[in-house]
């Protein structure tokens, strides 16, 4: 589970360093860099049992 979160979050930051540099994107691009902090914060605070 960790190691998908964090597959995740480093798409979705990926997503956000190329969305920056197209123009006309907007907030979608804002919107991809919060949901890859929140990944990363799942992964991190994610207890296994």
């Amino acid at each position: 589970m960790k190691t998908t979160l964090n597959l995740i979050a480093a798409i979705l930051l990926i997503g956000w360093i190329l969305g920056i540099t197209v123009e006309g994107t907007g907030k979608v691009i804002h919107l991809l860099l919060i949901l890859s902090i929140i990944s990363v914060a799942l992964s991190l605070f994610h207890k296994t049992p």
